[in-house]
């Protein structure tokens, strides 16, 4: 994925944008402080992908107001997670958002089409653990990625598993996604001959202690090549594949 840096320096080269303009765009302030939030402005030209914002535990008019900072310094694509429906509903009356129920994650402007290297899989090992895979699926679209879904594929039917081999052995990526025990990422990293980032979701009974029984068997996975980021963070799964998704060697 290229970086703003990268986008600037081409647009100059074209003859887009003038020299002038670009030493405008990268002086740019590095924030904006609105009282209640410092928006960062620069995240896209410093890591590629600009901020993101989370949802949970802002009003809405606090995310209306991160937005318009947002749009009014040129960033038209705006990613929004965990918010409700009612909450989307309402930056809705001031900008257009496209907003997912289940993965309780909206964004403004459009899906690019994909430029990764390849594509990323995202599996669940049950029906119950699809909220946490639409953030994770619908945050590696937004960030330039092409997505194949497996939903309900865990271990307690191995059989459905693996009817998808051909789909698991041509990703780039694969997220595994799964509560009560968390096998489904040991069985996907026995299998696969890419990275594999696990992702325990807090769905189970009670011994399952919110995810954290998954966890810990995640975490001890005998299969290489496995991470693990945080109980139900699909956000941070679907941000870091799309990562390994636009590598590039560094000379």
């Amino acid at each position: 994925m290229d970086t703003e840096v990268k986008k600037i320096l081409k647009d100059v080269q074209n003859g887009d944008l003038s020299i002038d303009e670009a030493v405008l765009k990268l002086k740019m302030q590095p924030f904006e402080d609105i009282g209640f939030a410092k928006v960062d402005l620069h995240r896209g030209i410093r890591q590629g992908v600009p901020e993101v914002i989370y949802g949970a535990g802002k009003t809405t008019e606090q995310i209306l107001s991160i937005v318009k900072t947002m749009r009014d310094n040129g960033q038209e694509r705006i990613l929004i997670t965990r918010i409700t429906e009612e909450t989307a509903a309402g930056i809705r009356t001031s900008h257009p958002i496209t907003y997912d129920a289940n993965g309780r994650i909206g964004y403004t402007g459009s899906i690019p089409e994909a430029d990764g290297l390849g594509k990323i899989v995202v599996a669940t090992g049950g029906t119950s653990d699809i909220p946490v895979a639409e953030e994770a699926a619908i945050t590696a679209e937004f960030l330039c990625n092409e997505v194949t879904r497996l939903y309900d594929v865990g271990v307690a039917g191995l059989h459905r598993l693996l009817s998808h081999k051909e789909e698991i052995m041509n990703a780039s990526v694969i997220i595994a996604i799964a509560g009560m025990e968390g096998a489904l990422a040991s069985v996907v990293g026995g299998l696969a001959d890419c990275p594999v980032i696990a992702v325990p979701t807090s769905v189970g009974y009670g011994a399952s202690y919110g995810g954290l029984s998954a966890l810990l068997s995640m975490l001890n996975s005998c299969a290489s090549g496995v991470s693990v980021v945080n109980i139900d963070n699909g956000f941070g799964a679907g941000y870091l594949a799309s990562m390994i998704n636009h590598m590039e060697a560094k000379r």
